[in-house]
């Protein structure tokens, strides 16, 4: 997956620094031909939708709706459809109706592996976790929370159940006992239809787990969404450990397939939807591809994969306008390809679906990263137990707005498991996975499992900018718990007021001295470049996010 890879993947992606995916298959399969009636979206300048469908008749298409909110159009067609209808003056943009995307979680280094030892992680290691808090069995094992000032905050600003928090991901699995108290089932949506096979053939999701291959509500087969989702809000309730803000609503807005891609006209449906029910925040821990970076008009793709970016671009900016005008704050996880995002060169992912078309191109900052990059998006680098910028997180002056605790197995001596970040996992997805047994017991120090009360559940240590964006995610949920006014699904706070709130109570945090930071690990040595001030800069942006401040402040 991306912004960080399936935290069910092997390990040994962390030497690389990059971000893995368990959706790539190994095999290079032939290049099918285009199919016939294939389906697009068709995105249409402001007031052209007469002309964009007339585009779509001359060049031997059909119009099956669309949406004017967000100003496209559903057509298929064949054969040169897309650049005979992109070369009208109405049409914007032109992505077929396809998987775009990767859900955004990253691996933990196996133990025994050599890591970073450019310092030394702050916080206890497997073996000497602190007193848990508040009754929670697991939460000494949770530096990051303690890192924040959540800790604190749960007894003073624990949030409220009239906040409503989206979870654009993979699912989220409703069932499990750290989770079940705070999801909303009503609300949750499914947005996906799994696909067994891609259009190669290949596997993509394998076979369905239910009718009509559409999972419920409260199933996640991947698990990313459902780590994201408890480190937002598990409750306390003396069971494994406690989110950033323990007493807000999770809604379930699904938007990944099982194999951790995404569709791009499910991530538009996700939050028109989130913004038509009143969800106050969303967090979105994935980019839309099958474009790493987005570019409008790079001379090394073909005019129909320069028509494809420019309708990501153009389709994923109007659905976020959208949201953000209904009252929806939006965060984002930044990316875990260790690229200073305000001065990229290479592209080597894209196009990352289906397997087998990826090239090498040049690309500049006019190319982005949908929606870390995308405007009214705030982006949120990830960091370690130590404080530093994790290795594999993505920067720029430009585009970081908040730094949050990420995890990073190497940040420390040797690689640690216990550097991650601990949140609830399904069980179907460990056991599917190879990392529980026949009797459930965790094989390795990245599952932990807590039977205190009642029955068994269990958590997983995972890297990446996903795990960061949803503590930055929980202290807004805190702040439009404390200053919300009623309104549509229960609080409102302009995304205005809590984005300058989530700024106004972040620990300012400097650039490393020297500004090169050197990272070292496996042998090799990496070197990022820190840009900025105090105030604002490229690995911390407006500084770490504090809960305890957000229980605090006044507005």
């Amino acid at each position: 997956m991306r912004r960080v890879a399936s935290g069910l993947v092997a390990l040994a992606a962390v030497a690389t620094f990059t971000a893995c995916s368990t959706s790539t298959p190994t095999t290079t399969p032939r290049k099918p031909a285009a199919p016939r009636g294939a389906e697009y979206l068709v995105f249409y300048a402001e007031g052209q939708q007469r002309q964009a469908r007339e585009a779509v008749e001359r060049a031997g298409g059909t119009t099956m709706g669309g949406d004017a909110r967000l100003g496209y159009l559903m057509a298929s067609g064949s054969g040169g459809f897309v650049e005979a209808v992109g070369a009208n003056r109405a049409v914007i943009g032109v992505s077929p109706d396809r998987s775009i995307g990767f859900a955004t979680n990253r691996v933990l280094a196996p133990a025994g592996r050599t890591g970073s030892k450019s310092s030394t992680a702050s916080f206890p290691d497997a073996g000497s976790f602190t007193k848990n808090r508040a009754g929670e069995p697991l939460a000494g094992r949770q530096w990051d929370m303690r890192m924040i000032g959540a800790d604190r905050a749960n007894a003073k600003a624990p949030g409220t159940k009239q906040v409503l928090v989206g979870v654009i991901d993979t699912g989220v699995d409703g069932k499990h006992p750290d989770i079940a108290p705070n999801f909303n089932r009503e609300l949750s949506r499914n947005f996906v239809t799994d696909k067994p096979k891609d259009e190669n053939g290949e596997t993509l999701d394998g076979p369905c787990e239910a009718g009509g291959c559409k999972d419920p509500v409260d199933q996640d087969d991947d698990g990313h969404g459902t780590h994201v989702a408890s480190t937002i809000a598990s409750p306390i309730n003396g069971i494994g450990i406690a989110g950033v803000a323990p007493n807000v609503q999770i809604v379930n807005i699904r938007a990944g397939q099982d194999s951790g891609f995404f569709f791009l006209k499910p991530s538009l449906d996700a939050l028109t939807y989130a913004a038509d029910i009143g969800v106050d925040v969303v967090n979105m821990s994935y980019y839309v591809d099958p474009w790493l970076f987005n570019c409008k008009a790079n001379k090394g793709d073909t005019k129909k994969q320069q028509l494809e970016q420019q309708a990501i671009i153009t389709g994923m900016q109007r659905a976020l306008d959208y949201a953000r005008q209904h009252g929806v704050t939006l965060i984002s996880a930044l990316g875990n390809e260790s690229i200073d995002l305000g001065n990229p060169k290479v592209d080597k992912a894209s196009p990352g679906y289906p397997a087998g078309e990826k090239k090498v191109r040049q690309i500049d900052n006019s190319c982005i990263d949908v929606p870390a990059e995308s405007g009214g998006v705030i982006s949120v680098s990830a960091l370690g137990p130590s404080g530093r910028k994790a290795i594999y997180s993505d920067y720029g002056v430009e585009q970081t707005d908040l730094a949050a605790p990420g995890g990073d197995a190497l940040d420390g001596k040797g690689a640690k498991a216990t550097r991650s970040i601990l949140a609830a996992a399904p069980e179907r997805v460990l056991r599917a996975a190879g990392r529980i047994d026949a009797k459930g017991e965790p094989k390795g120090a990245d599952v932990v499992k807590d039977c205190t009360a009642g029955p068994c559940s269990y958590y997983q240590y995972l890297d990446g900018t996903s795990m960061a964006a949803p503590h930055a995610t929980g202290v807004a949920a805190i702040l439009i718990s404390r200053f919300g006014k009623p309104g549509k699904g229960g609080l409102d706070l302009p995304p205005a007021t809590v984005e300058d709130l989530l700024y106004k109570t972040a620990t300012q945090k400097a650039c490393p001295t020297p500004r090169k930071y050197v990272y070292k690990t496996y042998g090799e040595t990496v070197t990022q470049d820190c840009e900025g001030d105090q105030a604002d800069n490229g690995f911390y942006g407006r500084g770490v996010v504090n809960a305890w401040n957000a229980a605090i402040v006044e507005p």
